[in-house]
């Protein structure tokens, strides 16, 4: 068992307060999480109302599929009009 952690921080650049923040973030982890099962979570700058950094949990047998899924999920969020990818990591356990 094999598995995959992906950070992603990010900016929302038009977020003016942490309410208008909170939506977008939210239909981003839920898009996320509907379209690949996924666990997602916002682990870090919960106060900050332009920043965030978003942690992704996957678990499969093969590294080949956790690479291939996490690469999908960048290319959503890079797709994804209201967020800045700023920076990615990726680690296997």
């Amino acid at each position: 068992m094999i598995v995959g952690l992906l950070t992603l921080d990010l900016h929302i650049p038009e977020s003016n307060s942490l309410k208008s923040k909170r939506l977008v973030i939210k239909s981003l982890i839920d898009r996320i999480k509907n379209r690949f099962n996924v666990s997602v979570a916002e682990v870090d700058a919960q106060n900050l109302w332009q920043r965030c950094i978003i942690g992704i949990a996957y678990v499969s047998n093969e590294t080949v599929m956790i690479h291939k899924v996490f690469e999908k999920i960048r290319s959503l969020v890079l797709s994804y009009h209201s967020v800045e990818l700023i920076d990615s990591t990726m680690e296997l356990l």
